[in-house]
Order: C-alpha cells, then sequence, then structure tokens
C-alpha cells in the first residue's frame, strides 16, 4: 500500500509478511530468555507470542495488571507446551518492583538475552498553553522512570550479546497530533536515555521502534487510529521485533525504525545505513559529510 508518512524503502506493510515468520530458521531465538514489559495485552502480549513461537524457552511477562498477564501466559503455554512463561505484576516506575520482578524471574545465574521494553503512559492530554503543568511533568516522569528502572535491571543480568527493543514512537521525531507534548518530549528523552546506556555499554545492542498504528486501549486513549486514519495489526509490530532481535537485523544497531518498513528493501540499504547516521536521533547535517 501506499505509505502513509515517509519512508526510506518503497514498500508499507500493515500487517506481518514470510520475511518476518518466526519459523524462518534464521530468526530462531530457540534457548533464549526473552522479557517484555508491558506484556499483558495489545503489542506486548503478540511480542510475547511471536517470541514463543521463533523459539524461545523462556519469557517473562511483566506488567501492572494481574490478570491480563495471567491470561497471556496461559494463551501462550497452552500452544507451545515447552516455554517457560513467567508472569509477575510489576509497576515500572517503582524501582523495587522492577527489581524483585528481575530477581524472581532470573534468580542466581541467568541472564536475559532479549528485552522488549514496551510499557508506556499517554500522559497529559491538553494543548500546551491550558495543560496543568504538574500533570505534564507527571506523564514524562512516569515513561522515563519505567525506562530508566526496566534499564538498570536489565543491565545486572543482561547477557554478553543482548539485545534490547525500545518501543518507541513516531511521536519521538514528528508532530503527529496535537494535545500531545508531554509524551512526545517523553519519548524523546526515553531514546536518549538507552543511547547513553549503549553508550556506557556498548556491548549492548538497542533498536528503537515505532510500533506502528495498532488499535490497542493506549492507542484508543490516544486517539491514534480514528486521528490518523491508518491502522496496522499487532502481528506486524510483534513480528519484526523478532526480526531486529536477530543477526539480519545487526546493520540497524543505534537506529530508530517504522516496523511498516519493509525488511528486505532497508538490508538492501545495509552498508549504507551501517556507515552513516541515517536513522538515528541527532543533529540534522551534523557531522558534515
Amino acid at each position: 500500500m501506499a505509505a502513509p508518512f515517509p519512508a526510506p524503502v518503497p514498500t508499507w506493510h500493515t500487517t506481518t509478511y514470510p520475511a518476518l515468520s518466526p519459523t524462518r530458521p534464521e530468526l530462531s531465538v530457540k534457548g533464549k530468555t526473552v522479557v517484555v514489559t508491558g506484556g499483558g495485552t495489545g503489542i506486548g502480549a503478540e511480542t510475547a507470542r511471536y517470541f514463543a513461537r521463533a523459539g524461545a524457552s523462556r519469557i517473562a511477562l511483566l506488567g501492572r495488571r494481574e490478570q491480563p498477564l495471567l491470561d497471556t501466559k496461559a494463551d501462550i503455554e497452552r500452544e507451545f507446551s515447552d516455554v517457560e512463561v513467567f508472569a509477575a505484576s510489576t509497576d515500572v516506575t517503582i524501582k523495587s518492583s522492577v527489581d524483585a520482578a528481575f530477581s524472581r524471574f532470573l534468580g542466581e545465574g541467568k541472564k536475559i538475552d532479549i528485552l522488549v521494553s514496551n510499557a508506556a503512559v499517554i500522559g497529559a492530554k491538553e494543548p500546551l498553553k491550558d495543560v496543568d503543568g504538574e500533570s505534564l511533568l507527571h506523564g514524562i516522569q512516569q515513561n522515563i522512570a519505567g525506562a530508566l528502572y526496566v534499564a538498570q535491571a536489565f543491565l545486572r543480568f543482561a547477557a554478553k550479546d543482548a539485545v534490547v527493543i525500545n518501543v518507541s514512537s513516531g511521536a519521538a521525531h514528528l508532530d503527529i497530533m496535537h494535545k500531545y507534548a508531554g509524551y512526545n518530549v517523553a519519548k524523546i528523552a526515553v531514546v536518549r536515555l538507552w543511547n547513553s546506556i549503549v553508550y556506557e555499554n556498548p556491548e549492548v545492542t538497542v533498536f528503537h521502534v515505532q510500533p506502528g498504528v495498532v488499535d490497542t486501549a493506549m492507542n484508543r486513549e490516544a486517539g491514534g487510529v480514528a486521528a490518523l486514519g491508518v491502522k496496522d495489526d499487532a502481528s506486524l509490530p510483534a513480528s519484526f521485533m523478532v526480526w531486529l532481535s536477530s543477526p539480519e537485523a545487526r546493520f540497524l544497531k543505534g537506529k530508530f525504525v517504522w516496523a511498516n518498513w519493509d525488511v528486505d528493501e532497508l538490508k538492501s540499504r545495509a552498508k549504507e545505513i551501517e556507515s552513516s547516521t541515517f536513522l538515528e536521533i541527532g543533529l540534522n547535517g551534523w557531522p558534515f559529510a
């Protein structure tokens, strides 16, 4: 279909496709340990299912509401009896809650291979001239705190070649919708936070991804599908994140990508992308060519 937003490749996807199939041997995560925050519903839950299909041996589902986590855990275990699924009610904005969940899941000597940092809040939804400052700042703080505490816990348990997928938003680099300045600020701040972590820990691979416009509870709260007039299936970001965790996607390390972009077409530009600041958050035009 025609891309509703600017894109670096010709083909725009709204649902999963064969190159993202979790059954492809090249995308196997057999034996890997995966942690998904915001894993009870929506994109997080579907992502966990796709990692189970790709062969993950252990998956942790973390989120605030216990029942959706348990429902997703039971759903995955019914389909994939050989996958160990851990679910823990976790408020990522509270350090002690995050630390307890990671410790319970990993115990002594276990490591995280893949982290999908997916939990977020919308925050204040008023124009800047009218918004309550405390409400706006609280939303920003919640998003940054959640990323920070998850990142700190992850670093304590990260495998040597661990992969982090920061589920971000086009709002980090585009003015898409009115009344969401706090969310926009939080999303770009979280990108910079993860980039700072990589600067201090260069062995860690981090990707930033706009997951598409998926009809989730959070999207409905923001009015995304209705306001933008586009809709993507949850299978698209879920399978795209499995692909991102594979060796095929290493040329995108540190990049900001959209799940809608065709991966074969991205791969055709791998050398160009990897050797430049293309698709990175930074000062446009610097360093100078």
